[in-house]
């Protein structure tokens, strides 16, 4: 089986988003990351302009991902349970597949230059509404309680994007273990109690 080669750009923006998420943007620099290359600076400006654009590359690039994986959950004709489970497990998965470039995306995107800063806000405000539109979905369904929508969204993209402080690829739990536990934990949370009287 052959092995996929990766091209210059890709290893690049591989070697930036580690080097981000370990230094942070600020505190790196794009010698440091030519030397990570094994190459001169004068070179690696060949293939990108600036810190900037590899910042921005990275979080528009990881931010897109989340966003459409998650609208092709909510184009589907399932239940809210099913599509919260769904998403859940795209999102964990998604992170666990790109944990640095993730990272970036959650942890650095304050560095983007406006206008791309806006613009990336906007980008998050759309996820955060695509997660709320499945939580309305099962509300009007009578599964979910009468919880806050913002609250109810925001404790799940906390729990789910949490992970990346735990989370070991050569651990003993796998992404998919994690997304069915946490959705478990939520669905718990979320779905309506049934009281039995007893006689």
């Amino acid at each position: 089986m052959s092995v996929p080669i990766i091209n210059r750009k890709q290893q690049i923006l591989n070697v930036t988003a580690k080097q981000f998420r370990t230094k942070g943007y600020a505190a790196s620099s794009m010698r440091e990351l030519a030397s990570e290359l094994g190459m001169e600076a004068a070179s690696l400006y060949h293939h990108i302009s600036s810190k900037d654009e590899l910042l921005d590359t990275i979080c528009f690039g990881m931010v897109e991902k989340f966003i459409s994986a998650l609208k092709e959950v909510n184009d589907i004709y399932f239940n809210a349970e099913e599509k919260l489970r769904m998403a859940i497990n795209l999102h964990v998965n998604l992170m666990t597949a790109n944990l640095d470039q993730s990272v970036v995306c959650l942890n650095e995107w304050r560095n983007l230059k406006e206008p791309r800063l806006s613009e990336y806000k906007n980008l998050r405000t759309q996820y955060e509404n695509e997660f709320k539109s499945i939580i309305v979905l099962g509300k009007n369904e009578d599964i979910f309680d009468n919880v806050n929508l913002d609250f109810a969204t925001l404790t799940i993209l906390s729990s789910v994007n949490w992970i990346y402080q735990w989370y070991d690829p050569k651990g003993g739990i796998t992404p998919e273990e994690i997304a069915t536990n946490l959705s478990d934990f939520i669905l718990g949370g979320l779905k309506k109690k049934l009281i039995t009287d007893i006689y």
